[in-house]
Formats: structure tokens, C-alpha cells, sequence
């Protein structure tokens, strides 16, 4: 090689390598920023998983509580009924 032409080439090597390296970190950190995020947002995504998890066991214990009074009502009203029905007339 013509030493002119390698004179020009090794600042033209060292110039791009450096764009290059510049660009590739930058490259990195964004990329390694958004897995970050991610897995923050997956962290927060389990929080808010057991929290809907909690609160679907207290409602399924209320609609329980619920159906319970509703059979108690029932079974109230099924004896007044009762109760009527077998009472002598006068």
C-alpha cells in the first residue's frame, strides 16, 4: 500500500471507529434502559396481579356471606308461610 494513501486511511479508520463506538453505546444504553423498564413494569405487574388476586377472595367471601342471609330469608319466610297456611280459620 502507497504510505500517502494509508496516511489518509488511519484517520479515517480512527474518526469512523470512534462514530461507531458512540453509536453503539448509545445503542446499548437505550436498549438497556427498556429492559430495565420492563422488568420494573413486571415487578409491578405481580404486585397488581396478587392485588386483584386479594380482592377477588374478599368478594368471592361476600357473595358466600350473601347467598347465606339470602337462605336464611328463605327459610323465614318459608315458616311465616308455613305458619299461616296451618293456622286453624276462624
Amino acid at each position: 500500500m502507497v504510505p500517502d494513501a494509508l496516511a489518509v486511511f488511519i484517520p479515517i479508520v480512527a474518526i469512523g471507529g470512534f462514530f461507531t463506538l458512540m453509536i453503539v453505546r448509545t445503542i446499548s444504553k437505550a436498549y438497556t434502559a427498556k429492559l430495565q423498564v420492563g422488568n420494573q413494569a413486571g415487578a409491578a405487574g405481580e404486585a397488581k396481579q396478587e392485588e386483584l388476586a386479594a380482592a377477588l377472595e374478599e368478594l368471592r367471601r361476600e357473595v358466600a356471606e350473601l347467598a347465606e342471609r339470602v337462605d336464611f330469608t328463605e327459610r323465614l319466610l318459608a315458616k311465616q308461610h308455613e305458619g299461616q297456611k296451618l293456622a286453624p280459620p276462624r
